[in-house]
C-alpha cells in the first residue's frame, strides 16, 4: 500500500478552521504564561535556525510533502551542522553533517538516547513497551537484549533461511509465468508481497490461519500509514483538548482494539499449538518450528532474566506489531528503490553481480527512513559543537542529507555503485557519512533480518530474469513519496525476460 503524507491525512478537513481559532487563543494565553522561560532561553547560545513566527515558530517553513529535502535547504542557509528549528510548541534540532551526527549518535549518544513521547505510538504500542518508540531506560535496555541475544541474532537469522527461499522461489514462479506471456508486473506489490510473507512465516510459522495473518497485515497497513509525517496533536501537546477535537483520539482507540485483537487471536493460537506440542510427538525437535512470537511466549512464560522488569504479554504484542511496521517496509523499499535505479542506469546491470555494492548505493540514495526517528535529550542541557541544546529538545537526522554530502561524495547524486569498491561495506553505523540505519544505542536492531530478504530476493531477480520497461516508457519516475518511510510515489511496472536458468537454491 502506497501512501503519501498531506495535511487532509493528520487533520479532518471540516475540523481546521475551529481548531486554529481554538488553537489561536490558547496559545496567546501560553505564551504570556512562559515569558521567564522565553527570556531564559535568549540567554542561551543555541544553535542558528531561520526565524519564527510567534505561535508557530517556523511550521510556515516545512511546506510540502517532502521534508527531508526542505531540511536539507533550510541546513543549508542557517546550518549546516546543526539548526535549529520550533514546530509549534516544541524544539528541535536538525542534524545535517557527519560530524554533527557522530556528535549525537556517538559522543553524546546516552545523554541523545531517548524518544520524545508521541500519543499515536503510546496508545498504538502499549504504553510505548516495544523497543524502537520507548524511552532510554531499564525497559529499553531489556528489549534491546532481548533483540540482539534472541529475535534478531545471527543464528536465528540463518534458522529463517528456508522461509526466505520458499518465498522468492514461489515470487520466481509468479515472474516466469509474466515473463511467458510478456506481461508487465508490479513490482512494487510483489516486492511488498514477499517480504510480507517472510516476516509472516518467520513471525508467526507456517501453521498460523492465513486469515489472521491477512487481518495483521490489514492492522499494520493502517498504522503505517498513521505514523507518517507530522502531526498538530504532537506540535501542540499542551492542547490536550486537540486528539478528541480532531478526531484522532477515536482513530486511535478504534485502531488499538482492531490491534490488539488480532494480536490476542494469533497469540491464543500459538499457545493451543504450544500445548499440543507438549502432550504429542509434535515437540521442539519434530515437526514443530519454533518462530518469533514463540521466542517472545517463552521468555515471557519462563521470565527469564534480562536484568530489567519481567516481559509482560503486552511488550509481546509491542515488539511484534514493531517488527511487521519495520521489516516489511523497509525491505521492499529497498528492493523497489535498487531495481529502479539500475533499470535507469543500465551500464549497472552489467556488473549486478556485485550486489552488496548495488544495494549500499542504493541505501546511501534512498535510506528507508530519511529522517531517523526523533531522539531526546531528556532532562540533561548538552553542549554540542560549542552550541546549547536545552532539556527536552527533539533531535531529527536527516540521514538523507548526510549520505548525499558532497564532501564525502563525489558526485553525491549519481548513482555509483562502484565507488563502493574501495570502501568497507557495513551497516554497524560505524562511517557517519553512511547511516542508512542510524547508528549508536538508536541503531535499527533488525538490520540483519531486513538486509538477508533484501539480498536473496535482489540475486533471484537478478539472475533468473532480464527487465525492460514497458511499451513507450523511456525511464522509471523516481518521484519519492514520504510517510514512515521514504517509498516511490507511483509504483514500479517492469516486464520481465526469463533467461531460462536452473531454478536458485
Amino acid at each position: 500500500m502506497i501512501s503519501c503524507f498531506s495535511s487532509s491525512d493528520t487533520l479532518p478537513f471540516q475540523l481546521i478552521t475551529l481548531a486554529t481559532i481554538l488553537l489561536v487563543v490558547t496559545l496567546f494565553i501560553l505564551i504570556k504564561q512562559k515569558k521567564l522561560s522565553k527570556t531564559a532561553a535568549a540567554a542561551l547560545n543555541l544553535p542558528p535556525g531561520p526565524k519564527k513566527l510567534p505561535i508557530i515558530g517556523n511550521i510556515h517553513q516545512m511546506p510540502g510533502d517532502l521534508p527531508h529535502r526542505r531540511l536539507r535547504d533550510l541546513a543549508g542557509k542557517h546550518g549546516p551542522d546543526v539548526m535549529s528549528l520550533q514546530l509549534g510548541e516544541l524544539s528541535y534540532i536538525v542534524i545535517s553533517t557527519p560530524e554533527a551526527a557522530k556528535l549525537v549518535m556517538k559522543t553524546h549518544d546516552v545523554a541523545f538516547a531517548s524518544r520524545p513521547y508521541l500519543l499515536v505510538t503510546d496508545k498504538l504500542f502499549y504504553g510505548r513497551k516495544g523497543i524502537g518508540f520507548a524511552p532510554y531506560g531499564d525497559h529499553w535496555r531489556q528489549m534491546r537484549k532481548l533483540c540482539t541475544l534472541e529475535l534478531f541474532s545471527a543464528r536465528r537469522v540463518q534458522s529463517f533461511r528456508r522461509i526466505r527461499e520458499e518465498a522468492v522461489a514461489n515470487l520466481v514462479a509468479s515472474l516466469t509465468a509474466a515473463a511467458a506471456g510478456e506481461t508487465s508486473v508490479d513490482l512494487t506489490r510483489m516486492a511488498s508481497t514477499v517480504t510480507s510473507a517472510i516476516t509472516t512465516r518467520a513471525a508467526f510459522g507456517k501453521a498460523q490461519e492465513l486469515t489472521d495473518a491477512a487481518n495483521f497485515m490489514v492492522v499494520v497497513d493502517n498504522i503505517s500509514d498513521l505514523l507518517g509525517g507530522f502531526r498538530i496533536t504532537d506540535l501542540y501537546p499542551s492542547l490536550t483538548f486537540l486528539p478528541a477535537l480532531t478526531g484522532l483520539k477515536a482513530k486511535l482507540e478504534k485502531m488499538s482494539k482492531a490491534s490488539d485483537s488480532v494480536l490476542d487471536q494469533i497469540i491464543d493460537e500459538h499457545k493451543s499449538r504450544r500445548t499440543r506440542a507438549a502432550t504429542t510427538k509434535d515437540d521442539r525437535h519434530g515437526s514443530y518450528k519454533e518462530d518469533l512470537v514463540d521466542v517472545l511466549l517463552n521468555l515471557q512464560e519462563k521470565q527469564v532474566d534480562l536484568g530489567a522488569p519481567p516481559i509482560t504479554m503486552e511488550v509481546v504484542k509491542a515488539i511484534t506489531l514493531e517488527l511487521f511496521l519495520a521489516g516489511i517496509e523497509t525491505s521492499a523499499t529497498t528492493i523497489e528503490w535498487t531495481m529502479s535505479e539500475m533499470i535507469n542506469n543500465s551500464r549497472v546491470l552489467q556488473m549486478a553481480q556485485e550486489e552488496d555494492m548495488v544495494i549500499a548505493e542504493s541505501l546511501r540514495l534512498h535510506p528507508p527512513g530519511p529522517l531517523l526517528l526523533p531522539r531526546e535529550n531528556g532532562n540533561q542541557k548538552v553542549e554540542l559543537s560549542s552550541y546549547e541544546v536545552p532539556i527536552n529538545t527533539k533531535v531529527i537526522v536527516n540521514v538523507w542529507a548526510i549520505n548525499r554530502d558532497p564532501r564525502y561524495w563525489k558526485e553525491a547524486e549519481r548513482f555509483l555503485p562502484e565507488r563502493f569498491m574501495d570502501y568497507s561495506i557495513d551497516y554497524k553505523g560505524t562511517d557517519f557519512q553512511f547511516i542508512p540505519f542510524g547508528a549508536g544505542r538508536r541503531m535499527c536492531p533488525g538490520v540483519s533480518f531486513g538486509m538477508a530478504i533484501v539480498k536473496l530476493t535482489l540475486a533471484n531477480l537478478l539472475f533468473h530474469f532480464d527487465w525492460v520497461l514497458p511499451a513507450g516508457q523511456k525511464s522509471i519516475d523516481m518521484t519519492e513519496c514520504f510517510g514512515m518511510t521514504l517509498r516511490k510515489q507511483y509504483a514500479l511496472h517492469l516486464i520481465p525476460v526469463s533467461y531460462n536458468r536452473v531454478p536458485f537454491e
